[in-house]
Formats: C-alpha cells, sequence, structure tokens
C-alpha cells in the first residue's frame, strides 16, 4: 500500500493545479505530484523544472522516453515502468520498441546514438564512476554538449525522483502484473502499459517517476 496519502485533486494547491492541468486528468495520472502536493512550493518547483525539457528540448521525445523507461526498470519504480507518454507514443515509441530495451545493445530498431544514450543512462544508474573520458568522447560524435547537458540532467532527474517515487509504493491503481509480488525484477517491457492522456510538457505529473 502507499506510503504516503495522495492528495485528491481538490487538496492541492490550486496554482499547482492550474499548473498541471489536474481538472482534467484522472487520479492515477497526477501521481506521484498527488504526494509532492504535500509541499507545495517544492512540488511546483519540481513541475517547472521538469517542464523545462519539454518547452526547450534538443532531445526527441522518443530518446527520452526510452531512456525514462530504461532507468525505471533499474530503478525497479513500478508507477514509472506501467505508464508511457502519449506524445512519446507519438513520437514512435511503440511497444515492440520498448521491448527493445531489454538488450538494447543488441537492438536492430534503435540507432547507433540511441543505444549509445542508453549505455550512459545505464552507467549513470548503476555504476556512475565508470563514466569517463572515453565514454564522453563517444557521445560526443553523436550529441552537442547542450544535448549532452539535457541527456545528463534528465537521466540524473529520473534516476533521483524515480528511486523516490519507488519507495512510496504507488502501485494500488496499476495493471495487475505491476501491483504482484514478486521475487524477480517487473521489466517495462511486456503486456498492460497505460499511456496518459496528456502532453508531458503541459502536465509534467509524471516526469522522473
Amino acid at each position: 500500500m502507499p506510503r504516503i496519502r495522495s492528495l485528491s485533486l481538490q487538496e492541492l494547491d490550486p496554482e499547482l493545479r492550474t499548473m498541471l492541468g489536474a481538472d482534467h486528468k484522472s487520479e492515477r495520472e497526477m501521481r506521484p505530484t498527488s504526494v509532492r502536493g504535500h509541499h507545495p512550493e517544492l512540488a511546483k518547483a519540481y513541475v517547472r523544472f521538469a517542464s523545462a525539457f519539454k518547452q526547450h528540448a534538443t532531445l526527441s521525445e522518443r530518446l527520452r522516453e526510452l531512456l525514462r523507461l530504461r532507468i525505471a526498470f533499474h530503478n525497479q519504480c513500478r508507477s514509472c515502468m506501467a505508464m508511457r507518454y502519449a506524445d512519446a507514443v507519438a513520437d514512435g515509441v511503440t511497444e515492440d520498441l520498448v521491448c527493445s530495451l531489454e538488450r538494447p545493445e543488441e537492438a536492430q530498431d534503435l540507432s547507433a546514438a540511441e543505444r549509445l544514450a542508453l549505455r550512459y543512462a545505464d552507467l549513470l544508474a548503476n555504476n556512475h564512476l565508470a563514466i569517463g573520458d572515453s565514454l564522453y568522447a563517444e557521445l560526443a560524435q553523436h550529441y552537442s554538449e547542450k544535448e549532452l547537458v539535457e541527456l545528463g540532467s534528465w537521466c540524473a532527474l529520473c534516476i533521483g525522483f524515480g528511486r523516490l517515487s519507488a519507495t512510496w509504493n504507488m502501485v494500488e491503481d496499476l495493471p495487475a502484473r505491476f501491483q504482484a509480488e514478486t521475487d524477480t525484477p517487473v521489466t517495462p517491457w511486456g503486456p498492460h502499459a497505460w499511456v496518459t492522456q496528456a502532453a508531458p510538457g503541459k502536465a509534467a505529473s509524471g516526469i522522473g517517476r
């Protein structure tokens, strides 16, 4: 069960509710912002920061979603793994593509640049001190310095807030496979994911889940 109570839409700070367009969303889509809402000013600061990735993006929706889901697997954040952003789906993130995240280094439907970014995300999530000059030199063959700052910042947001969200255990209204107790890791690849109704830049409630 959840470890911190989710606020109802009516309990959210009015400014935060307006920022998120909360009156047009389901309770499930509002998590984990409905937990962050216990501290409205931090929640609003989070929304502003997370929304900047959408409003000033240099990386594609597709890449950011692949990175988010791969990191969600490392974090074992079930609420993160169960969700797909509508804008990323529109940018080509299919469930077949999500299945490529099981072994991204072998996936033929990922570009070389995407596979490299996912390798960077894996290391940042699991062994960040192994990232050195050689990997940044490889990344520089595909990404500008501005893109590298965005790449690292996006991964850091997903890692940190995704781990926090995992500890909140917001699984009570997720599809059954994301609620089940299991000795093996849950994966984002597989059936029963759900797609948000709103663009994440306009309603950043789920970014970094």
